[in-house]
C-alpha cells in the first residue's frame, strides 16, 4: 500500500530525466504514472440521461464520448468542455447496454446493442451539436437494423481501421458479424423467412460446468472483444468460467441460427485453476478484454476476481494446464520436478550456493520488504483478531508481491523464502480464494524444495481450509514422518481426520436423501432447475407445445425481492411479492440417452463423440495476477479496464458504489475512489490523456482527473500522518466488506434470476424495469 515506494518512481525526477533517459513511450508512461493515479478525484459529473448509465466509450482521438442508458437514449458529449452535443432517441424498447463509434467514419457512424435483442445503427453527421441547454431529444431512424439476436445484446465489438463491419455477441449464445455495406436490416426475431446468415460463432451448446465436462450447455455471451493489433484475434466471455480466443481466419462460413452446430475449434481457453473444476452453475464472466498491446487479456467474473492472464500466442505458455494437472496441483508427491531433497541437504546446498548471492545480487529493496513481509507474519495478535491484523496482513502481501513480480533481483533461496512467507500471510487473511492462492505459492516452493516440514504444514492447511480433507491429510502426514515429535502437526492430524470424517458422514445422508426423494436436489437449489431450463430451452422450444406440456414438471413458489428503480413507488417501495408457477422440463431417459450422445466440441480433436468414446478436456491457460478487494455480484455488466496505453493499471467498478485501481504487474493496490450511489459498473479511460470516465447504476457519468492537491488512497484523501492512518483503516473496511459480499451464493441472487426469465418468457419489459443495473 504506501509502506514502499512506487516502481515507477518520482515523476519529477521521471519528467527531469527523459532527455537523458529517452524512451519512446515517454508519453504514454506519464499518461498514468503512480503520480498521476494517486492523485485522480471527480472533476465533473455529466448530466443527461434519466436512467442506469449501462455502456460508455471513447472515439478514437479522444474528442468525444458516446453514453447509453435505461432510458433507451445515446448521449454524444466533447470532452474538451464536458458538453452534451446530441441525445438520440434510438427507438429501442429495452436497456442499452453496448454503444460504440464505429472507427474511420468521422465519428458519424454510431451502433448501439439493447435488452430488446436489436442491434441499431445511426448516421448523426444530420445532427448538428449546440450548447448544452438547447439540446433536445431526436428520434431518429436507424439505417441499419439488426433484429436475429433472440435475446438480449450485451457488448458490441468494432475493429480498428474498419468502418464496414461491426460484432455483436448476445444471451442467445450466437455471436453475429454484420456488414454494413448490405444495406439491408434483418428480418423480425421468429419470422418463418429468418434466414440472416450473420452468425460467426454459434456457442449454444459451448458451455462448461468444468473442465473435465464436455461442451453441451448454452453459452450466454457477456462480453467479447477484438485485439487491436491483430484484429483476426476474437475473445468472448459468458455464462461459464472460459474465456475463448478465436482466430476469425479459421471459422467456418457464417451461417443462420435455424440448427444449432457444433462449437467451432478455439486457440485457447482461459480460466484460473481453481476455478476449472467447480461445479458452480452461478459462475460466469462479465467482462473480457485485451490489455492494449495486445499480449494479455483481463477476465471479470460475477462472485469472484479479476485475474489477467497472457495470451500465449507462441504456444509455449509456462501457464498452460490440463486436467492432469489440477489433480497434480492438489496432490501430495515426495519429490517434484523428479529430484527429491531432505530438508537439511536442500537447505545446506541452498545456502552454500547462494552464499555469494545474498551478498551481491540482493538489493536492500527486497531484503527490507522481506523483513516487513515476515514481521507483519510474526507479530500477530493470539487471541483477537482484528482489522489491525488484517491490515498487516495485507501489507506483507503486498510486500512479497513486489519482491516476487515486481522486478527485484533475487536468488532461489530467497523467492522459496518469499513464497511461503505470503502463502502464510494468505492463509491467515482467509480472503476468498486466499487459499487457493497459497496452495499455488507452496507449490511453486516446493519445486525449489519439495521436501520442507513448513511447506508441508502451510499446505496441509490450505488445503483444509478448501474443504479437500483427503489431500490435506496426506501433507500433514508427510509433515509428522519428518518431526514425528511435534504435537502441533500431530493435533492437525487428528482435527483433520476428524473434518474428513464429518464430511463423508454429510456426504452418505446426502447422497441417500437425494435417493428417497428425487425432488429434493431440485428444491434445494433452485438455480440448478434454472440452468438446466437455460440448457434445454432451445430443443424444447422447437417442438409441438402439447409435447412439451405433457412432460413438463410444474413448481409453485413464492417470492419476495427487494429491487432498486422507479417501478415500486407504491405502500412497499422497495419490495416486489408474489407467486408464480415455474414449468420445468422433465428430461426423460430417452431425453438424456439422447442428450448424452449429442455432445459438442471445442477442438478438432475432440469432434462430437458417442457415449463410448471418452471426452479429452483441451488446455487451458492459467492466470498469472489476481486483483481483489472490490465486489462483483450485483450486476452482469461491470467491467474492468486497463488504464493507460502501456495498461500498467488496472481498475474495476463494485458493487458498494467504489471503484479499485491497482497495479498491474504485482497486484498492489493503488486508490478507492466513490463513484456511484449504488453500483459502478463501467470504466474507461481515455486514449491519451489522464482522464478516467465512470458510470454505473446513478444517471450521471463522473469524470476523473488528477487534480487532488496531494496524492493518496482514496478520494479526497490527504498526506499527513494522521489520515494516511485512516485511510488505511477505510481501506480495508470497504475490502472486508466486500469480500464477505463475494461469499454469496447463487440462491442469495436468486430472484434476479426468475425476473431474467420471466422478460424471456413474454413478460412485459416496462414492468420489471431495470434488471441489469439493480443490485440483487
Amino acid at each position: 500500500m504506501e509502506f514502499f515506494a512506487y516502481r515507477d518512481g518520482n515523476i519529477s525526477n521521471f519528467i527531469d530525466n527523459r532527455t537523458i533517459d529517452f524512451r519512446h513511450d515517454f508519453k504514454h508512461t506519464l499518461q498514468m504514472h503512480s503520480s498521476m493515479v494517486r492523485r485522480l478525484s471527480l472533476e465533473r459529473e455529466l448530466e443527461g440521461h434519466i436512467g442506469c448509465v449501462n455502456t460508455i466509450a471513447w472515439n478514437s482521438k479522444g474528442t468525444l464520448l458516446i453514453s447509453g442508458s435505461d432510458d433507451t437514449q445515446i448521449n454524444i458529449w466533447r470532452h474538451s468542455d464536458r458538453k452534451l452535443l446530441n441525445s438520440i432517441e434510438t427507438g429501442h424498447s429495452s436497456n442499452i447496454f453496448c454503444t460504440k463509434f464505429v472507427p474511420e467514419t468521422s465519428d458519424e457512424i454510431v451502433v448501439s446493442g439493447a435488452g430488446d435483442a436489436e442491434v441499431r445503427v445511426f448516421n448523426i453527421s444530420c445532427l448538428s451539436g449546440g450548447r448544452a441547454e438547447e439540446i433536445q431529444e431526436t428520434a431518429m431512424t436507424p439505417y441499419a437494423h439488426f433484429q436475429c439476436h433472440t435475446r438480449r445484446v450485451k457488448k458490441l465489438a468494432v475493429e480498428v481501421g474498419n468502418p464496414n463491419v461491426i460484432w455483436s455477441a448476445s444471451e442467445d449464445g450466437t455471436l453475429r458479424q454484420h456488414d454494413l455495406r448490405e444495406g439491408c436490416s434483418c428480418p423480425p426475431a421468429g419470422s418463418s423467412n429468418q434466414e440472416c446468415r450473420s452468425v460467426l460463432l454459434d456457442l449454444r451448446g459451448a458451455a462448461k460446468r468444468s473442465l473435465a465436462e464436455p461442451p453441451k450447455h448454452l453459452l450466454q455471451l457477456k462480453s467479447c472483444d477484438i485485439n487491436v493489433t491483430r484484429p483476426h484475434l476474437l475473445l468472448v466471455g459468458g455464462s461459464d468460467a472460459f474465456a475463448r480466443l478465436y482466430d476469425r481466419r479459421m471459422l467456418p462460413p457464417m451461417s443462420s441460427c435455424r440448427r444449432k452446430t457444433s462449437p467451432p475449434p478455439c486457440v485457447n481457453y482461459f480460466c484460473p485453476m481453481h476455478l476449472s473444476e467447480r461445479g458452480n452453475s452461478g459462475l460466469h464472466l462479465t467482462h473480457v478484454t485485451f490489455s492494449p498491446n495486445g499480449e494479455e487479456i483481463l477476465m471479470s467474473y460475477s462472485g469472484e476476481h479479476v485475474y489477467l492472464m497472457d495470451l500465449n500466442q507462441d504456444g509455449r505458455n509456462a501457464r498452460q494446464y490440463t486436467c492432469g494437472d489440477v489433480v497434480k496441483h492438489w496432490s501430495f508427491s515426495p519429490a517434484l520436478n523428479g529430484v527429491e531433497l531432505s530438508p537439511l541437504v536442500a537447505v545446506a546446498s541452498e545456502r552454500i550456493s547462494s552464499a555469494k548471492s545474498y551478498a551481491t545480487v540482493q538489493s536492500d529493496k527486497s531484503r527490507k520488504l522481506m523483513e516487513i513481509a515476515k514481521i507483519c507474519l510474526e507479530d500477530e495478535e493470539q487471541y483477537c483478531i482484528g482489522i489491525e491484523d488484517r491490515e498487516q496482513y495485507c501489507y506483507g502481501i503486498e510486500a512479497c508481491n513486489e519482491v516476487l513480480d515486481g522486478g527485484c533481483a533475487i536468488d532461489s533461496l530467497m523467492k522459496h523464502d518469499c513464497l511461503c512467507t505470503r502463502a502464510a500471510l494468505l492463509l491467515k487473511r482467509k480472503w476468498k480464494n486466499d487459499a487457493h492462492m497459497a496452495v499455488r505459492d507452496l507449490n511453486e516452493a516446493r519445486k525449489i524444495n519439495s521436501s520442507s516440514f513448513k511447506e508441508l504444514v502451510y499446505m496441509s492447511e490450505a488445503l483444509s481450509q478448501v474443504s479437500k480433507y483427503k489431500e490435506a491429510l496426506d501433507f500433514a502426514h508427510a509433515a509428522q514422518g519428518l518431526d514425528s515429535s511435534n504435537a502441533e502437526v500431530a493435533k492437525m492430524v487428528e482435527s483433520i481426520r476428524n473434518e474428513l470424517s464429518a464430511a463423508e458422514k454429510n456426504k452418505k445422508l446426502n447422497d441417500v436423501g437425494s435417493k428417497s426423494d428425487p425432488r429434493a436436489g431440485g428444491i434445494i437449489s433452485l438455480s440448478d432447475i434454472l440452468y438446466r431450463t437455460e440448457a434445454n430451452s432451445d430443443a424444447s422450444r422447437d417442438g409441438p407445445r402439447s409435447e412439451r406440456e405433457e412432460s413438463d414438471e410444474e413448481i409453485e413458489l413464492d417470492f419476495e425481492t427487494s429491487m432498486s428503480g422507479d417501478e415500486g413507488r407504491d405502500a412497499e417501495p422497495n419490495v416486489l411479492h408474489g407467486s408464480l408457477n415455474l414449468r420445468v422440463p422433465k428430461q426423460t431417459d430417452s431425453a438424456r440417452e439422447a442428450g448424452g450422445s449429442n455432445r459438442f466440441c471445442g477442438s478438432p480433436s475432440s469432434s462430437c463423440q458417442d457415449d463410448e468414446t471418452i471426452y479429452q478436456p483441451e488446455a487451458v491457460i492459467d492466470m498469472k495476477q489476481r486483483y481483489a478487494g472490490h465486489c462483483n455480484v450485483g450486476t452482469d455488466i461491470k467491467q474492468a479496464s486497463f488504464l493507460g496505453q502501456n495498461g500498467d493499471y488496472i481498475a474495476s467498478g463494485s458493487d458498494d458504489g467504489r471503484w479499485f485501481i491497482w497495479e498491474k504487474k504485482t497486484g498492489r493496490f493503488i486508490k478507492m475512489l466513490l463513484g456511484d450511489e449504488a453500483v459502478v459498473n463501467c470504466i474507461q479511460c481515455h486514449p491519451f490523456e489522464s482522464v478516467v470516465a465512470t458510470s454505473g447504476i446513478d444517471n450521471t457519468i463522473k469524470i476523473w482527473t488528477p487534480s487532488a492537491s496531494v496524492p493518496s488512497m482514496i478520494t479526497g484523501g490527504s498526506a499527513d500522518s494522521v489520515s494516511v492512518g485512516v485511510e488505511k483503516a477505510q481501506v480495508l473496511m470497504a475490502m472486508e466488506s466486500n469480500q464477505q459480499s463475494l461469499c454469496q451464493t447463487r440462491e442469495d441472487i436468486l430472484p434476479r434470476e426468475l425476473f431474467d426469465r420471466f422478460r424471456r418468457h413474454g413478460f412485459t419489459e416496462g414492468t420489471l424495469h431495470p434488471f441489469e443495473c439493480a443490485q440483487s
